[in-house]
């Protein structure tokens, strides 16, 4: 007898966006780094938007974390930089995106940003979420 496979939707459980957004807070106030937490959201036709989400998180280092939300939108948290240097980031790595996957046209992508300064003591889902997907 053989096992029947499991069929998930692909989002992450919600729980670990809020582990995500406490772990950014306690590097912030522990530490006093720095973290940006990004949105990124396709339109819910586009197709090649799960591989772009699958690319970022391949490409991205242990400590940052990647929170898949609905087929349209997920979210980042890159730890240890700022606004600037997390745009550079995801720039980066979405040309190298575009440079190595064979798709015909880039999916529009829009991203929002919210800097975790550092000393913050505690972020909530209600106060991240309406920055980065307005």
């Amino acid at each position: 007898m053989s096992a029947m496979p499991t069929i998930t939707g692909g989002n992450d459980d919600p729980r670990k966006l809020r582990d995500m957004l406490g772990r950014a807070a306690a590097l912030a106030n522990d530490h006093s780094l720095k973290s940006v937490v990004i949105g990124i959201t396709a339109s819910e036709s586009d197709l090649v938007f799960p591989q772009v989400v699958d690319f970022v998180e391949s490409a991205l280092r242990v400590e940052d974390a990647v929170f898949r939300m609905t087929r349209d939108r997920a979210v980042v948290c890159l730890a240890d930089v700022d606004s600037t240097r997390a745009k550079q980031i995801l720039d980066r790595v979405l040309a190298d995106f575009c440079a190595q996957v064979a798709v015909t046209e880039m999916p529009e992508l829009h991203l929002g940003f919210y800097e975790v300064p550092s000393g913050t003591q505690a972020l909530s889902v209600k106060e991240v979420l309406p920055e980065l997907f307005r």
